[in-house]
Formats: structure tokens, C-alpha cells, sequence
């Protein structure tokens, strides 16, 4: 039998040869599938038929004492088998049995019983076929009567080689019994019962056939012997066959034969067309492979190579500790769960690569909040880790981590009127027209919630521009930061080269809860730094923008304003615009705002008039002035600052009560005029105030 991995093995022409051997016909146009799935087919019908032929019986034994056979008719009994035995293959024995052509019945089929070869049988093997039938007969006759004198083995067919039966009743025996008898002289068993002493080598059945088989017979016999013979010398002690059957003394006339009915010598029993394969196990490197003299050519594997390898892991260098290496710094966001992050400015405190992790332990040993401004060391991240872990503080809000842990919250600490200015007019680099007429006629004091009221195009941007550099430059205890939202984004980039502050963006690309986000993180920020007696500014650019995010996403409450603003949405611009104040015993928060009008909208007239009584300090601007290329565009006579007596000394309230009521009956524009002609003729404020007596 071929297996489908050895057939697909062959080339198309080897296969056309074997199918041609085995009875198989092949079209000319068929491809090598076709072909080796035809001779699959063809095999497995031909040992279907020749398992469903095969019955067993037991083997003939030779005694000493020679017998005399006799055949009544066409049937016989072998007396030298005993009953019911169960008889084994020798490993080197060698009948001629298989290969004997008087073996074989003639009405089996050939290929069943007789050895397999190439070609067609010959007329001498076909009178053999035909004389192993007789013979068969008669063996089975004599086998009877031998069985009496000999211990009886039980086998699956004892009931057929009963030696009660009657002449009678062996005449009646069919032909085809007969022939399975015969034919299972050549079955080999794959256990082999135990011999007695008195038992001898087995003896082929066609040793004991009639005399008149003639000459012809011995020729084809003496020829399969010889090949027989230098088969049996060639053959190793490693074959697989010969491994698990005894070993006997081999007679010129006995022949090994396989289940199949095929001697092991036969060149048609397919194994010179076999490929040796070494099938691998499971574990190779544990066996060793031996020679033809059982030496070791290759050891066996050992723990040999993990003990070397033992000295050179402990002799390698250790690794580096980059644990404190790196030095960090970030705005923390704790998350919900505990632990947080630690925000980059370069991403607008957003999620970033750059983020910090923070684990939970280190947020309630410090008591830390979101918006903290933390230095710290870093570590890389280990296998498997996504961010960079925290893993020491060096500063909090730029103090020490102890103090920090006891701070009173921002909710808690008591606002006051400022009482302490910002000068804009230090600085000569910084001092213009508009930081002067801001300094003089709305004064912005630490802790001051100013609101800049402008129609657009008026300048308010760079209104406010001017004033973080002056605050900048007159004040570097303050903390600025620009906060722009849904601005555009070419101012974004030029504020941020423009002006000695941090930046933080969300142009007008973005979505709300962008908007809302970095609106939110700005501001605990600023609270964090205040609870640590920081002076912070915030400029905001615009409150009505951040006012109409929040009314974005927040949910629908059912109450709903002039204008389409939910009831419930200012609540949280008016928490960010009321953030500003000024703190007993030390720290401010100061926010600037710009607050949209008469831009046609009726959200933004609604959102102005949320947030007019709220601010402490009001800067207006006309467009009617700007219009006339007269900047700064501010409207004099309707800016003002409330308490300006806390920021202002009595000289200068005096005078500035004086100017007032001056122009007080003055449009914007007159007063503009005024106001504009006199400051450029002077070099400050203080010049500008004693030019006015003359």
C-alpha cells in the first residue's frame, strides 16, 4: 500500500508505471492527481477483496515421523498441523509457500495468495495455481488425522478442522472453503503463540504435493530460492520487520510472507519505490544517535549549556539606573480615578505624549489637585509601560512639597478690594499712548476683574497685547497667561511671538468641548498658584466666545434666554470671570476679559449684559474712533475703575477729578482729541498731570 504523500513523491512517468502493475488504466490526458487518486482507489478495493478472502487457519508443522497422503477425490487432510494452532512468522525463515506456484488455488485470485511481481504469470505458474489446489485439498484431509496425536492450541477456526468428520461429510466441504484454507497458510499473525519441544520448523504445504508437478515447477522454484537467499543475506538486524518475530534456523524452502500474501524478497511488494523518511520526535535533542557499532556519535543534550550560560549573565555589567535622570514639568490633571497626568503647555494641556503619569500614591502623600504645577524626576517607561512614571517631586506652584500639603483651598482664602496697582509706565520699551491713557484713566490693580467692552475692529487685541508687555515688564512676580479662544489662528502665532507670556490656545477650528477644556485646566491652574501666594494675570480673548461654548455643551436645562442661551450655561463663565480677586495675606488672580457688542448678534448683547455688573473695572472702545485712525480707541468718558482711590495716590485722584468733569461734556471723539494732544506733548503721566495747570 502506497500512502498520497509517497505516490505525490513520483514523477507522472513512475506513476504511470505502477498503475500499469497493479491493473490500473490511466487516460493519456489525466494530470498526477487524477492519477495518484486512481491508484489510491485501486489499492484500497484490492485489500479490501483480499481481507474480506482471508480466514484463518493454522499453520503446518513438520514432525519426525514421515506420513503417507492420500486424496480422496478432490479434497485431503494434512495430518502434520495441529489442531487449533497458532502459529507465528520466524524473523529469517524463508517457504516456499508464497512463492511456489503449486501453493496458490486455482480459483483464488493469484494476486492474493501467490508473490507479487511485475508482468503476467507464465504458463507454469498458472499449473502451479492449479496444482496448489489439490494440494491444498489433501493437506487438509491428512492435517486431521495428524491433529490427535498432538496437544491442541484454541484458534478462531477450530470448528474447521474437526478430525470426527466423515468421509462423507468431507466430500460435501465447497471448493471455496477449501482455497480460504489454503490461502490462510500464507497469513502471519502478529503474535506468535509458544512452540512446544516436540514441534518442529514449519513445513510448507507444497512440499507434500503430488509427484506429478514435473520438472518444470523445480526450475521456477530453485530460481525464486536463490533470489530469496541474497535477499535474506543483504538484509540488516534493524529492519522493522524482523524486530518483533523470533529468530529460527532458515531452510532452503521456507519463505517470509507479509499479511498481504507478499514474501519479503518480492520486487513487487512496492518498498523499491518507497522514500525513508526519519519521522522527527518530540524531543530530538535528548536522543542520541548511535552508529553501526552502537557507539554515540552525538550526545545526548544535558543541562550543560544552561550551567555555561550561568557565569556569563552573572558576569555582564548591571544596567543603568536612569531613574532620577530626567527632570519634568507639567500641569497634573487627576483623573476620577486617582491617579493623573501631568499636562505639557506645548499641547495646550491636552493629552500628549508627553504626558507624566502620576500614580494615586503620590496624590494623596502630597495632596495634590488639578492644576498643580509640579517639577519632578522621571524614569523611562519599563516594558509594557505607555507613559513616563513620576518618581520624585521637587517643587509644587514652585514651593516646597511640604508647605504646599496644608495650603488653605482657593474656595476658602478672603477676597478683597485690590489695593495694589499694576504700573504700566515703567518700562520706556513698553510705555505708549494706550498703557498710559489704561494707567491713568482705568488703573488695573492686582486681584482686578476687568472687562474691555469693544465693537470689532476697534483694536482690542492689541490694546490688550500692549498691557501684557507692560505687565510683563514692570511686574516679573506675576505669573501671565494669554488664554485664546476661538481665535484666530494667525493671531494665536502672532500673540505668541509678540508677547512675554504663556500662550494657551483653542482656535476657532475647534470644537467646544476643546474650548471648554483648556478653559477649565487654565483655571485651576491659576487657583493652584494663587493658594501659593502667586500674582497671576489672565488675559482672556473672549469671554463671549467661552460664554458660547459652555452654552455648547451644556446640557438642556428647558430655560432658555433672550437669544437662545440656556439659563444653566453662563453659570460656568461666570465662576471663570469671578475667579479674580485679590487675597488677604499675599496672592491675586487677575483676569482681563474682552467682551464682544454690537456685533449683530442677540447671544452676544445677552452674554455683555450676564457679565457687566460683574466686573470691577471697565475699559470701552468706540468704534467711531477707530474709524478716525484714532488709537487707542477708547471711550474716556465711559471707562473707569471702581475703588481707583486704593490704587491711586490723592495727587493724582485730584487731578484725574478735575480732567473728568473737564470732559465730561465732550463726545468721544473731542475728549480723544483733547486727551491725545496733550499726552503726546509730555513724556509721562506725572508730566501730563502738571502740564495742567497751565
Amino acid at each position: 500500500m502506497y500512502s498520497k504523500d509517497e505516490l505525490s513523491a513520483k514523477s507522472v512517468l513512475q506513476l504511470k508505471n505502477l498503475a500499469k502493475e497493479i491493473g490500473v488504466k490511466i487516460k493519456s490526458g489525466d494530470n498526477k492527481e487524477t492519477i495518484i487518486y486512481t491508484i489510491l482507489d485501486a489499492l484500497a478495493e484490492a485489500s479490501a477483496d483480499g481481507a474480506a478472502q482471508k480466514r484463518k487457519r493454522t499453520r503446518i508443522a513438520s514432525k519426525k515421523e514421515d506420513r503417507v497422503y492420500s486424496v480422496h477425490g478432490i479434497e485431503g487432510e494434512n495430518f502434520d498441523v495441529m489442531k487449533n494452532q497458532v502459529n507465528g512468522p520466524a524473523a529469517t525463515d524463508t517457504t516456499t509457500e508464497g512463492d511456489t506456484p503449486q501453493a496458490i488455488p486455482a480459483s483464488v485470485d493469484p494476486l492474493a495468495a501467490f508473490p507479487k511481481h511485475r508482468g503476467r504469470k507464465s504458463k507454469a505458474e498458472l499449473e502451479a495455481i492449479a496444482a496448489a489446489k489439490a494440494a491444498a485439498i489433501k493437506m487438509q484431509q491428512e492435517g486431521m488425522k495428524a491433529a490427535e496425536n498432538t496437544a491442541e492450541l484454541p484458534t478462531e477456526n477450530a470448528d474447521h478442522t474437526d478430525n470426527t468428520e466423515s468421509p462423507t461429510e468431507q466430500a460435501a466441504v465447497s471448493e471455496e472453503e477449501a482455497m480460504a484454507t489454503a490461502l490462510a497458510n500464507n497469513e502471519q499473525p502478529t503474535e506468535e503463540a509458544p512452540v512446544s519441544d516436540n514441534q518442529e520448523t514449519e513445513i510448507p504445504e507444497a512440499q507434500f504435493t503430488a509427484d506429478g508437478s514435473g520438472n518444470d515447477n523445480s526450475e521456477l522454484i530453485a530460481m525464486l530460492q536463490a533470489k530469496m537467499n541474497a535477499h535474506n543475506e543483504n538484509s540488516t538486524p534493524a529492519e522493522p520487520k524482523e524486530n518483533n518475530t523470533p529468530k529460527h534456523t532458515p531452510e532452503p524452502a521456507v519463505a517470509e510472507t507479509t499479511p498481504d500474501g507478499v514474501w519479503a524478497g518480492d520486487p513487487g511488494d512496492g518498498t523499491d519505490f518507497i522514500t525513508v523518511v526519519d519521522l522527527p520526535i518530540e524531543d530530538q535533542a535528548a536522543m542520541p544517535t548511535y552508529d553501526i557499532f552502537d557507539r554515540p556519535m552525538t550526545p545526548a543534550a544535558t543541562a550543560a549549556p544552561a550551567s555555561a550560560q550561568a557565569p556569563k549573565e552573572a558576569s555582564q555589567e548591571p544596567e543603568y539606573d536612569f531613574t532620577d535622570i530626567i527632570s519634568a514639568n507639567g500641569v497634573l490633571e487627576v483623573l476620577s480615578d486617582g491617579y493623573g497626568f501631568l499636562r505639557s503647555s506645548d499641547f495646550n494641556y491636552l493629552s500628549s505624549p508627553d504626558d507624566i503619569y502620576v500614580a494615586t500614591n503620590f496624590v494623596k502623600r502630597y495632596g495634590l489637585k488639578t492644576g498643580d504645577v509640579i517639577q519632578c524626576h522621571v524614569r523611562p517607561p519599563h516594558e509594557g509601560e505607555k507613559y513616563f512614571p513620576l518618581t520624585s517631586i521637587d517643587k509644587i506652584n514652585g514651593r516646597d512639597p511640604s508647605d504646599v500639603r496644608d495650603r488653605v483651598p482657593f474656595e476658602h482664602l478672603t477676597p478683597l478690594f485690590p489695593n495694589e496697582k499694576f504700573e504700566l509706565c515703567g518700562d520706556r520699551r513698553t510705555t505708549n499712548l494706550s498703557t498710559r491713557i489704561v494707567d491713568l484713566f482705568s488703573p488695573i490693580g492686582k486681584g482686578q476683574r476687568a472687562l474691555i467692552v469693544a465693537q470689532p475692529k476697534t483694536g482690542k487685541t492689541i490694546l490688550m497685547k500692549d498691557i501684557a508687555n507692560a505687565i510683563a515688564a514692570n511686574h516679573p512676580e506675576a505669573y501671565l497667561m494669554m488664554l485664546l479662544i476661538d481665535e484666530r489662528p494667525e493671531e494665536v502665532t502672532d500673540m505668541a511671538r509678540t508677547v512675554n507670556a504663556e500662550v494657551i490656545a483653542s482656535t476657532f477650528d475647534e470644537p467646544a468641548e476643546r474650548h471648554v477644556k483648556i478653559a477649565g485646566i487654565v483655571l485651576e491652574k491659576a487657583k493652584r498658584m494663587v493658594e501659593c501666594g502667586h500674582d497671576v494675570v489672565i488675559f482672556l480673548d473672549s469671554i463671549t466666545r467661552l460664554a458660547r461654548a459652555y452654552n455648547t455643551v451644556a446640557p438642556a436645562s428647558g430655560k432658555v434666554l433672550t437669544g437662545g442661551v440656556d439659563a444653566n450655561a453662563l453659570q460656568k463663565p461666570k465662576r471663570f470671570f469671578g475667579a479674580a480677586r485679590n487675597i488677604e495675606n499675599g496672592g491675586s488672580l487677575t483676569i482681563i476679559a474682552t467682551a464682544l457688542i454690537d456685533t449683530g448678534s442677540k447671544m452676544d448683547e445677552v452674554i455683555f449684559e450676564e457679565f457687566k455688573g460683574t466686573g470691577n473695572m471697565e475699559l470701552q472702545l468706540d468704534r467711531a474712533l477707530s474709524n478716525k485712525r484714532i488709537f487707542p480707541a477708547v471711550n474716556l468718558v465711559a471707562s473707569s475703575t471702581r475703588r481707583d482711590d486704593l490704587l491711586q495716590d490723592k495727587t493724582t485722584l485730584d487731578r484725574m477729578w478735575i480732567l473728568r468733569k473737564f470732559i465730561s461734556d465732550m463726545n468721544p471723539i473731542e475728549a480723544m482729541n483733547t486727551i491725545h494732544k496733550s499726552m503726546q506733548q509730555t513724556r509721562n503721566n506725572e508730566e501730563f498731570l502738571i502740564s495742567m495747570n497751565s
